[in-house]
């Protein structure tokens, strides 16, 4: 009988975004540490069917309200069969039900991991039941604290980012940019997110409209916003420069193809998994002051910030970015370690194995 930590993640979302693949990183990388991991999920959400692909245990609670008796029940039969070292909450209200049934079953460790920049509803499950806090940024902490969040408990945590997986590909490069018939004298400005109302991708179409005809625009990703997204094209008249790939598995080869990203993102982004991708490339970025987003920028050579909507900084930041086109790999590589550091995998993932070590929770020697 395997007698190792059991680490449990609970989570309400059915849909794929970064708070998913956040989740599903952590038990990915517990697992090959020798944890025992599973998830607590709603039926039918897409993180249950990528965890079950990848040989992680899925249990079923229907989160959809906190006022539904049968699922505190169901789910506190299960934490108590299961006895879990550590439970990560992360919606609310997986987090309510979750945070509760696991202090009153002892649960040696409680987080929450809080991933968006946007005022809460209420402190007291955060207070009240998580042990920790893993805040995705600064800015999200300095929230939490204003809003009453008891700050000896938050610990700030971004999502870990492989350095391994994302880094430029010439091979890459030039495969991308001939499929999507990107010729040398373009400049391709791209952003890579799901298709989403907060990522700002109207401002990258306006934007578009005002740029010299040899700028071409990419967007990779998929979403509930693509119907809106064509349309604000087809209305600013850019369709012959603008690409829409749809969703993409392997984000990291489109990276490559791009001169400039361009970071749009306006409201409750934390710091996004994409953003911090895009910055291992050391490719010049035009990026909108989000809270969260500026935080890494002092690691960043080539950028310029500007608020969004703002068309005229923005045409401006484009031109003068597209001075510092020619790669520096040396200045890019110190980019990257320096990113890594930070906001590399290897670092979420030692940080986190202190937390746990912290509660006397380890791999026990086999």
């Amino acid at each position: 009988m395997n007698k190792q930590p059991l680490i449990l993640h609970t989570d309400w979302s059915c849909s794929w975004g970064g708070q998913e693949i956040r989740t599903l990183t952590e038990l990915r990388e517990l697992k090959k540490l020798g944890f025992r991991v599973g998830m607590v999920v709603r039926e039918g959400a897409e993180l249950a069917q990528r965890g079950q692909a990848e040989g992680i245990p899925v249990h079923y609670i229907d989160f959809t309200s906190k006022f539904n008796l049968a699922a505190w029940r169901d789910l506190y039969r299960l934490i108590h069969r299961l006895q879990p070292a550590v439970i990560n909450t992360h919606s609310s209200e997986d987090s309510w039900m979750a945070g509760c049934l696991a202090r009153i079953c002892q649960v040696p460790l409680i987080i929450k991991t809080r991933h968006v920049l946007a005022p809460i509803s209420s402190s007291l499950s955060y207070n009240a039941f998580a042990h920790k806090i893993f805040a995705c940024s600064e800015s999200i902490a300095q929230q939490l604290v204003e809003q009453k969040v008891a700050q000896e408990k938050i610990i700030v945590q971004s999502t870990g980012i492989d350095e391994q997986r994302f880094q430029f590909s010439a091979q890459d490069r030039r495969e991308i940019r001939t499929q999507y018939s990107i010729t040398d004298q373009d400049i391709l400005v791209g952003n890579i997110s799901f298709l989403r109302e907060y990522k700002g991708h109207q401002f990258i179409v306006k934007t578009a409209a005002t740029m010299p005809k040899n700028y071409k625009f990419m967007i990779v990703g998929g979403g509930n916003g693509q119907a809106i997204l064509e349309r604000d094209i087809a209305q600013a008249g850019v369709e012959d420069r603008f690409i829409l790939t749809g969703h993409k598995e392997d984000p990291e080869r489109y990276f490559s193809a791009l001169d400039i990203i361009f970071f749009s993102s306006y409201a409750t982004e934390g710091i996004s998994q994409s953003f911090i991708q895009g910055l291992l490339y050391g490719i010049p970025l035009l990026v909108c002051r989000t809270p969260s987003l500026l935080e890494p920028l002092e690691f960043v050579r080539h950028y310029r910030a500007v608020d969004y909507d703002d068309l005229a900084a923005a045409k401006q930041g484009l031109l003068e970015l597209a001075e510092h086109l020619q790669r520096d790999e040396e200045m890019i590589e110190a980019q990257r370690q320096d990113i890594a550091k930070k906001y590399g995998l290897r670092a979420m993932m030692q940080n986190i194995l202190l937390v746990y070590a912290g509660q006397g929770i380890e791999v026990r020697s086999r």
